[in-house]
């Protein structure tokens, strides 16, 4: 995790930066724009920009979109000042923070935008299996394709194979091709060239060069661009790089990870993916299977996140009872494990007692997680199923669309990559769909369960 903290009050963002580094965080300085450009263009990079909001945000901003550089911005202030808040994020910035800064705040900033932070808890065999092959192709330079529904971890696995390479001291870069705009998304991992396109003012390295010795992460590859796709084969096959309006071929040594929440086979029957980049990339396959289907990684990570949230709240480490461990094992857990550290979370807030009960093993809207399984799920399903056929005659399909998307986007509280996954889409066309619903004056859910403001979830 790479922070940049733009701004001058030294005292207080010598505070911040205290708190990033404890949290893992690698800091660098600048006390202006001017400066903040040079350090985000010159290799060192940064996944998090904090910024002072004396700055002007807004032109920061600007400058940083013009030239095709997408990184996120956290304002903050001496001031719990609610109109400098919102001067701020109308700027551009994802979110506030008042300074001094809590610890616990910057630590899950930091956590939002890196996922570093995350440990690889396991106890499965079913998972023991996936672990012990990472373990054994670590140590190589071979391309590992990292496979699995959202939420399973694939980022955490990726980070365990890289600490354990001979690359571990070396830069782990990690890129969410789903989550940067298509337009941008070029520039970010190849960089360019001054004057390549209008506001290029100068040369910007790329995302290939700053992991040079180390590991480059393609989150999510399958969203990719096939255009794309071929610039990024050339870069495997070659180990070269071109930036956008270079004109000569830059030599990288990185290794490559990627991982996807499809299947990749048939996106390439689709036409979406490159044949030959899947083979490429899938020199190792490293399937991480889903929560439901290693039964004994529930309460193994049950246990490490009540332990982790307990001391984050400052609140008595709770066992959980063995009704709260049957209630937890019989759950689907469609979110995976991102799901049950949320789940965890609310319940380490909600016990009460010696021991976390099943009655704090609660829904997000607050229904118990048991409970909610005995409902008379079929007579239920056919009322609905009935009431929705008499609600869709004499509509458009453009509004059935976008009711459909919506509902499935509130029912996945605001997360972009589960309701694309329910929907069938790819996060892509999701996030189109909502700027054109949002364009229309349509309230669009804020991005939640995991995810930071302008920020995918792993």
């Amino acid at each position: 995790m790479r922070l940049l903290i733009v701004g001058t009050l030294k005292g207080q963002l010598t505070t911040a930066t205290k708190i990033a580094m404890d949290n893992g965080a690698t800091v660098t300085h600048a006390e202006d724009i001017e400066l903040a450009m040079r350090v985000v263009r010159g290799g060192k990079g940064a996944d998090l920009l904090l910024v002072d909001v004396a700055i002007d945000i807004r032109d920061l901003v600007m400058r940083l979109e013009a030239e095709h550089i997408h990184v996120p911005i956290v304002a903050c202030g001496i001031t719990n000042d609610a109109r400098a808040a919102v001067a701020a994020i109308h700027a551009g910035a994802k979110e506030y923070i008042p300074l001094p800064p809590e610890p616990e705040l910057i630590a899950a900033v930091l956590a939002a935008v890196a996922n570093d932070s995350r440990d690889l808890i396991y106890r499965d065999d079913a998972m023991v299996k996936v672990v012990k092959l990472a373990q054994q192709i670590a140590g190589s330079d071979a391309s590992v394709m990292i496979t699995g529904e959202s939420g399973t971890g694939k980022e955490v696995l990726a980070r365990y194979v890289h600490g354990r390479s001979a690359r571990a001291k070396k830069p782990f870069i990690s890129v969410n091709c789903a989550a940067i705009p298509e337009h941008l998304l070029e520039s970010e991992l190849f960089g360019h060239e001054k004057g390549s396109f209008t506001g290029a003012i100068a040369r910007r390295i790329g995302k290939f060069e700053e992991a040079t010795g180390g590991t480059l992460l393609l989150d999510e590859i399958s969203e990719m661009d096939v255009r794309l796709q071929s610039k990024l084969l050339r870069a495997i096959q070659e180990r070269v790089i071109d930036r956008v309006g270079g004109t000569r071929p830059v030599p990288v040594d990185i290794r490559i990870i990627a991982t996807s929440n499809r299947n990749l086979a048939d996106a390439v029957k689709a036409g979406t993916f490159r044949e030959d980049l899947l083979f490429r990339l899938n020199v190792v396959n490293l399937k991480i299977p889903a929560l439901r289907e290693r039964p004994a990684d529930i309460l193994e990570l049950s246990q490490h996140f009540a332990q982790k949230y307990a001391n984050a709240n400052g609140v008595p480490v709770r066992p959980l009872s063995a009704e709260a461990r049957q209630v937890l094992t019989a759950n689907r857990w469609q979110g995976n494990v991102r799901e049950l550290e949320n789940t965890i979370h609310r319940s380490v807030l909600m016990a009460q007692g010696d021991e976390i009960g099943a009655e704090a093993i609660l829904s997000p809207d607050g229904d118990r997680l048991d409970l909610a399984k005995t409902a008379p799920v079929v007579a239920h399903a056919t009322f609905a199923a009935e009431q929705v056929t008499r609600a869709l005659v004499g509509r458009t399909v453009a509004d059935v669309e976008r009711d459909l998307i919506l509902e499935t986007l509130k029912h996945c509280l605001g997360n972009r990559t589960h309701a694309a996954n329910i929907l069938g889409i790819s996060i892509r066309t999701l996030r189109n769909k909502l700027n054109e619903y949002a364009d229309e004056g349509q309230p669009i859910p804020p991005p939640g369960n995991g995810e930071m403001r302008g920020v995918a979830a792993a």
